[in-house]
């Protein structure tokens, strides 16, 4: 169980990580740009990580 949290931290971070560099690349180079599309498509991965582990872990209120 503890290392499933590590695994979300890890991801989270991450996303935190990506996120910061999704907006340097529309800055840099505008939205519709490759850059910006590539940090964007990651992104999008690192969230659909998350949301795949929180539907596997029973949430317990």
């Amino acid at each position: 169980m503890e290392k499933e949290k590590d695994g979300i931290n890890y991801l989270i971070l991450e996303i935190e990580k990506n996120r910061e560099l999704l907006n340097v690349a529309i800055q840099l180079h505008g939205i519709s740009s490759k850059e910006a599309l590539d940090q964007s498509e990651e992104l999008n991965k690192l969230i659909l990580h998350v949301q795949l582990h929180n539907r596997k872990t029973p949430c317990y209120t």
